[in-house]
């Protein structure tokens, strides 16, 4: 996203939605959004965001910029696309949301997501080093215990709806994690591009 977003800050921002629709990925097809909610009732874990999608778009709409970009809903969704593959008017709702994420970081209206994103994107390269793909359990087992073994085992437990939900839309396997083939030359990858990253914070 190139383009200047509006004002952050106000509780009503009547451009926040022309705004969207010309900046976000997918932004333009969410004009054509009926509110049917089909992608509400297909999320997995809908009960566990602030708003669904529909209601969310409603309220882009209606200019509730800050009560979108502080709402729980652009961080849940779990890329499943099943809103994305049934929705009528092929609103892309998954690249919406990410994107609106990006904006709620780079605006400042999720500070408190930094660290924690920090952590989770940690947890993240850490299973796609070591198996060359990421695994939705070892990345979340990580991340849980990142802050903690009481921690990580309370947040397993008040997850466990979640990783139900994610298991029925195959977006999380029981089997045995595998690795791609050439694991240690995507290593080495990895490793060179850190170091050629390392060399450009330098200076050098």
């Amino acid at each position: 996203m190139t383009a200047t977003s509006p004002t952050p800050r106000k509780k009503y921002d009547l451009n926040f939605a022309r705004w969207v629709y010309e900046n976000v990925d997918g932004g333009d097809r969410m004009a054509k959004c009926m509110q049917c909610g089909t992608c509400s009732g297909s999320c997995p874990i809908g009960d566990q965001m602030d708003y669904g999608p529909r209601k969310l778009f409603m309220m882009i709409r209606a200019g509730m910029k800050e009560a979108v970009l502080t709402s729980n809903t652009i961080w849940n969704c779990v890329s499943c696309y099943n809103c994305v593959v049934r929705c009528p008017r092929q609103v892309p709702v998954t690249y919406i949301l990410h994107d609106l994420a990006a904006l709620a970081v780079k605006e400042g209206y999720a500070e408190a997501k930094t660290a924690d994103n920090a952590r989770f994107a940690k947890a993240f390269w850490w299973s796609a080093q070591k198996w060359g793909r990421t695994d939705e359990r070892l990345v979340t087992m990580k991340y849980y215990f990142s802050t903690g073994i009481g921690d990580g085992i309370k947040k397993g437990m008040a997850n466990q709806k979640i990783a139900m939900a994610m298991v029925k839309t195959k977006r999380m396997h029981l089997t045995m994690p595998h690795k791609v083939k050439g694991t240690k030359e995507l290593q080495a990858i990895l490793a060179k591009a850190h170091e050629i990253e390392e060399r450009g914070n330098n200076g050098q």
